[in-house]
């Protein structure tokens, strides 16, 4: 999940009110110590509604309202299919339609790309159960995409359609995804993880984030993605799963012993 997560935001950011959105009520870009909160906010939400209890899910979701209550403004500068002036709200079914879209998607990207093949079915089944949040988030029932082909033809449908501009404020927002300012230790880890952000984004979005791409780096990609999908089944569950999956599996297998 966390190699795609760069590709996730980058995705969302692209759309101007959403970069307009996080540029006005976020610390990510002024605070390195506020970008390494909001992903450690942002992911245990997400192991909550994914993994977590009926109660853990609900109050996942009931902490995520209460942030998004605050989100709202107007944006400054026309961009896209967007003028001036357009409002944005963090409740706007629209924008939670495309935030969810892109994890959704993404994911599916990323676990096909690093771990193993799904099937169509499977893929399907991800999508659908994924949508099943919208209740939490107010997101009305049938805006999200209740599958794979559903959620491929709103993708496409959406980065053609003039809402998805990047604008210089996500470039700005982007920069700091990619180059974080974190200690010189974590350098290699960053250097991988800029390697699946930038290369796993469409080529219109990454060209249009002025991000380099070429055939050599698109070769470690395929050797990482190659490597990760030997190694990890070499890994004991402890490592290899969150300790939130691992308590979703041990109440499945409580509640069916077969």
């Amino acid at each position: 999940m966390l190699a795609g997560w760069g590709r996730a935001i980058l995705l969302q950011l692209a759309h101007p009110l959403v970069a307009q959105g996080v540029a006005d009520h976020s610390s990510f870009a002024a605070d390195s110590r506020g970008r390494v909160r909001r992903l450690n906010r942002t992911l245990r939400a997400m192991l909550a509604l994914t993994f977590g209890t009926a109660e853990e899910a609900a109050d996942a979701a009931t902490a995520i309202n209460k942030i998004h209550d605050r989100v709202h403004g107007r944006l400054r500068e026309g961009a896209g299919a967007f003028t001036a002036g357009t409002g944005y709200s963090a409740h706007d079914p629209a924008l939670l339609a495309w935030v969810h879209a892109t994890l959704v998607d993404t994911f599916i990207l990323t676990f096909e790309r690093f771990v193993a093949p799904l099937s169509p079915v499977e893929r399907d089944r991800y999508c659908r159960e994924a949508g099943g949040v919208a209740p939490l988030l107010g997101i009305p029932p049938d805006v999200l995409p209740r599958g794979t082909g559903e959620l491929a033809t709103y993708m496409e449908r959406m980065l053609s359609s003039g809402e998805i501009a990047v604008t210089g404020q996500a470039r700005s927002l982007a920069r700091e995804v990619l180059s974080p300012g974190l200690p010189w230790p974590a350098r290699p880890l960053l250097a991988l993880a800029r390697l699946t952000t930038v290369g796993l984004l469409p080529p219109s979005i990454r060209e249009a984030y002025g991000l380099e791409w070429s055939p050599r780096r698109e070769r470690a990609l395929r050797l990482l993605s190659a490597a990760t999908r030997r190694g990890l089944p070499l890994l004991p569950p402890l490592v290899r799963h969150w300790p939130a999956a691992r308590r979703a599996t041990r109440r499945e297998r409580t509640v069916d012993p077969d």
